[in-house]
Formats: C-alpha cells, sequence, structure tokens
C-alpha cells in the first residue's frame, strides 16, 4: 500500500495522521508540488484531480482524504476511530462533510491571505476577504464549541476520523490569527490533539 502526499498539505495531513495511528504497512510516497510532478502523468493515473493525498493498494486506487482515513482506519480494524455501528459511523462522517461544506469553506481563505501568502512569497493579505469570511468561521466555531462545551470529542465519546478530519485543517491555525480564544472549548479540543503523538510526528512546520 502507497499513500501519495505533500507533507506541507493539510488534506494530506489528514490522512497521514491516520496512517500513523494504526498497524498497516504503508509506503509514504512524497509528491513534489513545486515541480509539477502532481500534474504528470504517472501521478494523474493515480488522481486525475492532481492533488494529494492518493492511496493505491493493490488494484485500489483512491483520493480524498477522508476517505483515505477512513479506508486505513478500517483496514487497521480501528473502529475506535472509524465506527462499524450505523449511528456511530454516520455521526462521524457528519462532521466530515460539515467540514468541507461549512468549516473549511470560511477557514481556508483566511488561512491562504494570512499565511500561505506570507509561507510562499505571493504579497500581502488581502484583509478585506478576511473580514469577509471571518463571520463564517465565527459561525463554524461556534457549532463546535456548542458540541465541546459538553464532550471531549466531536463524535462519539472518544477520538474518532472527526476529529482528525477538522484539526487537520487548523494545521496552519497557529499562525492566522484567529478568534480561537472566542471559543475555549475548542481551544481546549485542539489542545488535546495536539498532545497526540501521530500530530506531532506529522507536523509540517517542525524543526522550523
Amino acid at each position: 500500500m502507497k499513500l501519495y502526499v505533500n507533507r506541507m498539505s493539510p488534506n494530506a495531513r489528514r490522512a497521514l495522521i491516520v496512517a500513523h495511528m494504526v498497524d498497516v504497512a504503508v509506503e509514504i510516497v512524497d509528491v513534489d508540488m513545486r515541480t509539477g510532478e502532481h500534474k504528470q502523468p504517472p501521478y494523474l493515473a493515480i488522481n486525475p484531480n492532481h492533488k494529494v493525498p492518493a492511496l493505491t493498494d493493490g488494484d485500489l486506487k483512491l483520493w480524498e482524504s477522508n476517505a483515505i482515513a477512513q479506508y486505513l482506519a478500517a483496514k487497521g480494524g480501528r473502529t475506535d476511530l472509524w465506527p462499524t455501528d450505523p449511528a456511530e459511523q454516520a455521526d462521524v462522517s457528519r462532521w466530515q462533510f460539515w467540514m468541507h461544506s461549512h468549516f473549511n469553506l470560511a477557514l481556508n481563505p483566511i488561512l491562504f491571505e494570512r499565511v500561505l501568502k506570507a509561507m510562499f512569497g505571493m504579497g500581502d493579505p488581502d484583509e478585506a476577504v478576511v473580514a469577509a469570511k471571518l463571520p463564517e468561521l465565527r459561525t463554524a466555531l461556534a457549532v463546535m464549541e456548542a458540541r465541546l462545551g459538553a464532550h471531549d470529542w466531536l463524535a462519539t465519546d472518544r477520538l474518532t476520523l472527526a476529529d482528525v478530519a477538522i484539526a487537520a485543517s487548523l494545521t496552519y491555525a497557529p499562525g492566522a490569527d484567529l478568534p480561537l480564544d472566542e471559543y475555549p472549548a475548542v481551544v481546549a479540543w485542539f489542545g488535546r490533539i495536539r498532545e497526540l503523538e501521530a500530530w506531532r510526528a506529522t507536523d509540517p512546520l517542525a524543526g522550523r
């Protein structure tokens, strides 16, 4: 089994974290996106969307980080992370879908303006974009706060792929001046995530 990643990518990190958590032999293959490796025919044959991550296992070619995370957890028998109980599995899936439909749509433009532009020398942040997205982000964070104010984790009563999914999106949050302090339960949850060995092992900024 091979997992294709770029270690700077939060989406790739989402799958990479799970790869670190499961007892499954996974070869990590680094994709050099600076040289356009992700747009070359060999990689496009695996992921025609020319993005990371992607996974191959025999004849299976899989893309989308949450699908890969689910597959890895299932292969590793980690029903704590990816439950087999229908209600629990639906609960985890709900948060994974919510991440794409709500959380990331608000968060990612802010991270691009305040973190990624500086990281890749793309000019000054457009604070008008940030101002437009902050209300959406606060709405999303309030949803998380309501859940985490009464529970340690987003789904079920334990760490699951729901937590991994949304935490990975926050990889660059510490440098983005986000209003996280307004949501103490979210801050406490993120602190628990950051103590995980798999989180530390996949930190793209470690040593920088």
